[in-house]
């Protein structure tokens, strides 16, 4: 990578840090320390919990193709500035329903998909990888370092504290947007974001259904363990500060868990493992419903948790990226966001109306029954080669666009080409004996 390229990268990995632990430092507190407020109910933490799931998945389309029109860094920008309102309005709820709606204004600033618009209009086509790398690393260090930092920063600051950190720290991403990321070239966004055309035919797709409920329904587990499993330490007179000695140690091992799967997979994606991570959460619920099991008895459920939590969330979205037609990867990881974040709401949703009106353990108890049904899904999925896309621009209309495509598919290692003469963009799915000398030989012919 060149400086500028490395310079992007790190700036929106920053925007991507400081951005997701101000959504996640809430996650494993808010349950406990929402007790405070004279309207406290389970419902309520639930709808506060996954409360920002709602609107980020539906708006994380619409201003993906926003950016396609007003710009990447206006839409950015802006969704920063809503974030921060709904975390500064959160800070200063006297009332669950007020922290509520601080929650929703946070989702409605769904910029994910802008900033990987903007890494990618940033980044030369061999770096991109790279630079898209780094923002994926960021976002899992994100989340582990939100689940570790909250429980401390909300001791010592209260949830008003967590929430006030949350909106400065939004605000603090605005200058690296606007003046430390470099300027662009806006390029064809069809395999980086969502287009309106392609819905209706992807959100029907047989395999790709599949992975956006599976999605759906692992964001529902993880917010409804976070829901629930605070309350459950306190139930071995753990105070909120020192929650974080369970957490650090269990996503530790659990960290070791995902590397030994991913060696067994070696660099595939096998349907076993994906059967596996399914079951290992499936387990850790089952576990957590019984009514009598001891502090041992519970980290251990959690690792297993989190072990296949971590396995799932690392490959789904390579075998969407695998899955999705050329030109349409854009759209596929468009609804698997949005689905997944309205599982975040599910489970939020599901988790407190259950214990508010039967029980924590009934709570536990949904969560893995609904790893049946996710197994049956699962099942139907088929395994796939792991691929790589690549954009090229070539000037073509519709008199010659078939014979390219054809010429195209003749080149070694090209799967898949879809063209799109408005823009002026071929684009490929490709595997490793990809010729791209002969591919640009077929475009300047």
């Amino acid at each position: 990578m060149n400086a500028l390229e490395l310079r992007a990268a790190l700036a929106l990995a920053s925007v991507y840090v400081l951005r997701m632990m101000g959504l996640f430092m809430v996650m494993p507190v808010l349950a406990v320390a929402a007790m405070d407020y004279p309207d406290y109910s389970p419902l309520l933490v639930g709808l506060a919990v996954g409360g920002y799931g709602l609107t980020q998945a539906a708006l994380q389309i619409p201003m993906g193709m926003m950016s396609d029109k007003w710009g990447r860094k206006p839409v950015i920008l802006l969704g920063l500035a809503v974030f921060a309102l709904g975390s500064f309005v959160a800070a200063n709820a006297d009332s669950m329903v007020m922290m509520i709606v601080g929650r929703i204004l946070q989702g409605a600033g769904a910029i994910a998909g802008a900033i990987m618009a903007l890494a990618t209009d940033v980044s030369r086509e061999s770096q991109r990888a790279k630079v898209l790398a780094i923002i994926g690393i960021a976002i899992g260090f994100s989340f582990y370092l939100a689940v570790i930092l909250g429980p401390l920063i909300a001791n010592s600051y209260g949830l008003a504290g967590v929430f006030g950190i949350t909106g400065i720290l939004a605000i603090l991403c605005m200058p690296l947007v606007k003046w430390v990321v470099p300027n662009g070239v806006q390029l064809s966004s069809g395999d980086t974001l969502p287009q309106k055309d392609q819905l209706k035919r992807l959100v029907f797709s047989s395999q790709l259904w599949r992975l956006n409920i599976s999605v759906m329904i692992l964001h529902m587990m993880i917010t409804l363990l976070f829901v629930q499993l605070p309350v459950t330490l306190l139930n071995f007179d753990m105070t909120l500060d020192s929650h974080w000695t369970v957490y650090l140690p269990v996503l530790g091992a659990s960290i070791v868990g995902l590397i030994i799967m991913m060696g067994a997979a070696r660099g595939r994606t096998p349907k076993s493992l994906l059967v596996t991570g399914v079951v290992l959460m499936g387990g850790a619920f089952l576990a957590l419903s019984l009514e009598d099991h001891s502090w041992w008895w519970v980290c251990a459920a959690v690792v297993l948790f989190f072990t296949g939590f971590n396995y799932l969330e690392a490959n789904f979205p390579a075998l969407v990226s695998s899955i999705a037609p050329a030109g349409q990867k854009g759209t596929a990881m468009g609804l698997y966001a949005s689905f997944q974040f309205f599982g975040a709401f599910l489970g939020g949703v599901i988790s407190g109306l259950v214990t508010d009106i039967w029980s924590q353990e009934l709570a536990y108890g949904i969560g893995a029954a609904s790893t049946l049904l996710w197994l049956f899904i699962i099942l139907g999925v088929k395994e796939v080669s792991r691929v790589k896309r690549v954009m090229m621009n070539a000037e073509f209309d519709s008199s010659n666009a078939s014979s390219i495509e054809a010429d195209l598919l003749l080149v070694p290692g090209v799967l898949e080409v879809t063209l799109n003469s408005q823009n002026s963009a071929v684009y490929l799915k490709v595997d490793r004996d990809f010729d791209a000398v002969k591919a640009r030989d077929v475009l300047s012919a």
